[in-house]
Protein backbone atom coordinates (compact mmCIF):
# COMPACT_ATOMS: atom_id res chain seq x y z
CA UNK A 1 0.00 0.00 0.00
CA UNK A 2 0.94 3.40 -0.93
CA UNK A 3 0.94 6.80 1.55
CA UNK A 4 -0.43 8.34 -1.95
CA UNK A 5 -4.24 9.99 -1.29
CA UNK A 6 -6.69 11.64 -3.69
CA UNK A 7 -8.70 14.26 -2.00
CA UNK A 8 -12.10 15.48 -3.82
CA UNK A 9 -13.58 18.74 -2.78
CA UNK A 10 -16.11 20.91 -5.26
CA UNK A 11 -16.14 24.59 -5.28
CA UNK A 12 -18.82 26.79 -6.00
CA UNK A 13 -17.32 29.04 -8.69
CA UNK A 14 -14.10 28.99 -11.03
CA UNK A 15 -12.16 31.57 -9.24
CA UNK A 16 -12.64 29.88 -5.67
CA UNK A 17 -11.45 26.49 -7.57
CA UNK A 18 -7.84 27.74 -8.67
CA UNK A 19 -7.74 29.53 -5.46
CA UNK A 20 -7.48 26.47 -3.76
CA UNK A 21 -5.82 24.68 -5.93
CA UNK A 22 -3.12 27.14 -6.32
CA UNK A 23 -2.46 27.61 -2.45
CA UNK A 24 -2.40 23.91 -1.71
CA UNK A 25 0.04 23.25 -4.59
CA UNK A 26 1.93 26.48 -3.31
CA UNK A 27 2.41 25.61 -0.09
CA UNK A 28 3.43 21.84 -1.00
CA UNK A 29 0.39 20.31 0.32
CA UNK A 30 -0.46 18.56 -2.61
CA UNK A 31 1.52 17.71 -5.76
CA UNK A 32 -1.22 18.25 -8.39
CA UNK A 33 -4.71 19.53 -8.32
CA UNK A 34 -6.84 18.58 -11.07
CA UNK A 35 -9.98 21.09 -11.62
CA UNK A 36 -12.68 19.69 -13.37
CA UNK A 37 -15.31 22.10 -14.69
CA UNK A 38 -18.79 22.85 -13.84
CA UNK A 39 -20.27 19.36 -12.49
CA UNK A 40 -24.02 19.20 -11.79
CA UNK A 41 -24.48 18.37 -7.67
CA UNK A 42 -27.57 17.34 -6.39
CA UNK A 43 -27.58 17.00 -2.68
CA UNK A 44 -29.53 17.04 0.13
CA UNK A 45 -28.63 20.21 2.14
CA UNK A 46 -30.45 21.42 5.63
CA UNK A 47 -33.68 19.11 4.88
CA UNK A 48 -34.18 20.01 0.87
CA UNK A 49 -32.76 18.92 -2.14
CA UNK A 50 -30.45 21.33 -3.77
CA UNK A 51 -28.92 21.68 -7.01
CA UNK A 52 -25.54 23.52 -8.38
CA UNK A 53 -23.29 23.90 -10.62
CA UNK A 54 -19.99 22.93 -9.21
CA UNK A 55 -16.26 22.62 -10.06
CA UNK A 56 -14.60 19.30 -8.53
CA UNK A 57 -10.79 19.36 -7.27
CA UNK A 58 -9.20 16.30 -7.62
CA UNK A 59 -5.87 16.54 -5.04
CA UNK A 60 -3.10 14.76 -5.41
CA UNK A 61 -1.13 14.34 -1.52
CA UNK A 62 -0.03 11.87 0.83
CA UNK A 63 -1.90 10.60 4.21
CA UNK A 64 0.46 12.65 6.28
CA UNK A 65 -0.92 15.56 4.89
CA UNK A 66 -4.61 15.83 4.96
CA UNK A 67 -5.36 17.70 7.95
CA UNK A 68 -3.20 20.57 6.57
CA UNK A 69 -5.23 20.18 3.22
CA UNK A 70 -8.51 19.72 5.18
CA UNK A 71 -7.75 23.06 7.22
CA UNK A 72 -6.30 24.75 4.35
CA UNK A 73 -9.58 23.90 2.49
CA UNK A 74 -11.63 24.82 5.28
CA UNK A 75 -10.37 28.66 5.53
CA UNK A 76 -9.87 29.39 1.94
CA UNK A 77 -13.60 27.99 1.16
CA UNK A 78 -16.94 29.89 1.07
CA UNK A 79 -19.15 26.83 1.79
CA UNK A 80 -20.58 26.13 5.43
CA UNK A 81 -19.53 22.38 4.99
CA UNK A 82 -17.11 22.08 2.11
CA UNK A 83 -16.34 18.45 0.95
CA UNK A 84 -12.98 16.96 2.04
CA UNK A 85 -12.57 13.50 1.55
CA UNK A 86 -10.12 11.13 1.06
CA UNK A 87 -9.76 8.14 -0.59
CA UNK A 88 -6.83 5.60 -0.96
CA UNK A 89 -4.73 4.88 -3.71
CA UNK A 90 -4.02 1.01 -3.63
CA UNK A 91 -1.26 1.00 -6.49
CA UNK A 92 0.15 3.09 -8.83
CA UNK A 93 2.93 3.51 -11.96
CA UNK A 94 5.99 3.78 -8.86
CA UNK A 95 7.61 6.68 -10.15
CA UNK A 96 4.50 8.77 -10.24
CA UNK A 97 3.95 7.69 -6.71
CA UNK A 98 7.36 8.99 -5.90
CA UNK A 99 6.72 12.14 -7.14
CA UNK A 100 3.52 12.73 -5.64
CA UNK A 101 5.90 11.48 -2.49
CA UNK A 102 8.61 14.40 -3.17
CA UNK A 103 6.20 16.96 -3.84
CA UNK A 104 4.38 17.03 -0.47
CA UNK A 105 5.91 18.08 2.58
Amino acid sequence: MTEARIVLSTAGSEEEARKIAHALVDRKLAACVNIVSQIESIYRWQSKVESASEWLLVIKTQARAFERVRALIEELHSYELPECVMLEVGEGAKEYLDWINGSVD
